[in-house]
């Protein structure tokens, strides 16, 4: 204590009046910070006896600063007594912000525009930033590598599968756990990867989001940053928005990298499990083995999780024992207890995989779709809504049969010029814009937050990648409106 008075009186030079705990039991981390504050003036102080990751969190706080990013600034440190001194960001979590706006799945457009802003700043953190930090400071490890998957699904097996209960063999579920692993190092991990990016570790000052805990930061993939935000447990996404901030961050994405859609969720549902693993291990550990009840209380949140990717994702490895052990998770009565009478809606909630409508004013996303009959299957909804429009294009004139067009796509002026002059394609266009005006009209008014149009043909390369062009230029701009278009054949490789 009297170290962190030290500091401020060094910095401020004005004594400290008023000190104030901010994390007591409700921590999980094992640092004791505090608020120290002179009249108006105040900071925040950490006494923590790790010395490795409070290097590590100086010095990328330092690092992030300098690439500008909102990081707090250091105002001072004495490593040999495990303290240091912060700038105040305030009290508002996004979670907290998150929890005071919503009614179950009703979301206020406010705390949507948050997320979003929260989203498009993790990939300055993962590619700008990363170019000239530091590494040697990471701790425990460098990278994101074998060792560290193998620690986080030991934690998940030693401190949640068994301490719950959960039946699974031991070596199947570590020859899953072996795949697992080769299929997650596949994918580019030249990254910063943040490894806590979640809604408790950002704040929220003047509508601004601040970033605080990437001590725990490493080289590793994209995914799992992103992974962290939208399935964190407790803040309970619905999956409207959750596919919403998905696309917004892929978009933000395109500026820093280049990465095809396809290429990038191949990867990203694999990631999602490592990381509600993790969660999962370090609830176990704090609730049934350290005794903390109130760790256990986001488990029913991620069994929902869980529940939704067993139903919606397949993923392109095999894993039959770890999702067995997960089908159990989710029919055991114990962990279905762990809900307090204050969470019986998050219960009910765990069998519902369809979500609610958003609020009235929050964000419609259209999202539009090019995709060839031949080559793949039409776009499946992931919002979770369903429904929405498959337009056949096929029965339009085809610019593919003409040499002069081949090697073109609905995307050029020529094959533009072509088909918006043939008054079928004109014809089809205004029908199909007709619909699907009526059904955004009907959807905002009554806050829903996902939409669905895909336009097929028959190589997925001239009329459906016109089509949705043209629709998109049809509804950009509008207030409320945020529409994203993707060509499913147009981003596979070698195209």
């Amino acid at each position: 204590m009297d170290v962190l008075k030290q500091l401020f009186e060094r910095h401020f030079r004005l004594p400290v009046e008023r000190v104030q705990p901010l994390q007591g039991e409700l921590g999980g981390s094992g640092r004791n910070i505090l608020r120290l504050a002179h009249q108006d003036l105040s900071a925040v102080g950490i006494l923590y006896d790790v010395r490795e990751e409070n290097v590590a969190f100086l010095e990328f706080s330092r690092h992030f600063r300098s690439c500008g990013l909102p990081v707090p600034e250091i105002y001072g440190s004495e490593l040999d007594a495990g303290a240091y001194l912060e700038e105040d960001l305030g009290d508002v979590t996004l979670f907290q912000f998150l929890s005071k706006n919503r009614v179950g799945d009703n979301i206020a457009p406010e705390v949507v525009e948050a997320y979003r802003k929260v989203v498009a700043r993790l990939p300055r953190f993962q590619i700008e930033a990363s170019r000239d930090l530091n590494y040697e400071v990471c701790y425990p490890r460098s990278s994101f590598d074998a060792q560290s998957i193998a620690w986080d699904l030991n934690y998940f097996k030693y401190y949640f599968l068994k301490l719950a209960g959960i039946p699974f063999n031991e070596q199947e579920l570590e020859n899953d756990f072996g795949r697992l692993t080769k299929f997650l190092l596949t994918a580019s991990r030249d990254y910063f990867l943040y490894r806590d990016f979640q809604s408790r570790n950002v704040m929220l000052r003047d509508g601004q989001p601040f970033f605080i805990d990437y001590q725990g930061g490493r080289k590793g993939a994209l995914h799992y940053d992103i992974a962290s935000l939208l399935f964190d447990a407790k803040a309970d996404l619905p999956p409207a928005l959750r596919q919403h901030l998905l696309e917004h961050y892929f978009a933000t994405l395109a500026p820093f990298v280049e990465l095809t859609h396809e290429g990038f969720m191949r990867h990203y549902y694999a990631f999602v499990y490592v990381r509600i693993m993790q969660a999962l291990g370090a609830y176990g550990f704090r609730g049934f083995y350290e005794r903390k009840p109130h760790f256990l209380q986001s488990v029913p949140f991620a069994l929902k999780n869980l529940r939704w990717l067993l139903e919606h994702v397949k993923l392109p490895i095999a894993l039959p024992t770890l999702l067995g052990a997960f089908e159990h998770m989710i029919a055991s009565e114990k962990l279905q207890h762990l809900i307090t009478p204050g969470e019986a809606a998050g219960k009910q909630e765990i069998v519902q995989s369809v979500p609610a409508p958003a609020s009235p004013g929050a964000i419609l996303v259209l999202r539009i779709f090019s995709f060839s009959f031949h080559q793949s299957a039409p776009p499946k909804d992931e919002s979770g809504h369903g429904g929405g429009f498959i337009f056949d294009a096929r029965g339009l004139p085809n610019p593919g049969r003409e040499e002069r067009f081949k090697a073109l796509t609905g995307k050029d002026a020529a094959v533009i010029d072509y088909l918006s002059g043939q008054a079928s394609v004109r014809e089809f266009l205004a029908s199909a814009t007709s619909m699907v005006e009526a059904s955004v009209k009907s959807y905002q008014e009554r806050g829903f937050n996902s939409l669905m149009v895909g336009f097929g043909c028959t190589g997925g390369q001239h009329r459906s990648v016109y089509l949705a062009e043209a629709l998109a230029r049809h509804f950009r701009g509008r207030q409320g409106l945020d529409v994203l278009v993707r060509h499913v054949e147009m981003e596979k490789p070698g195209k």
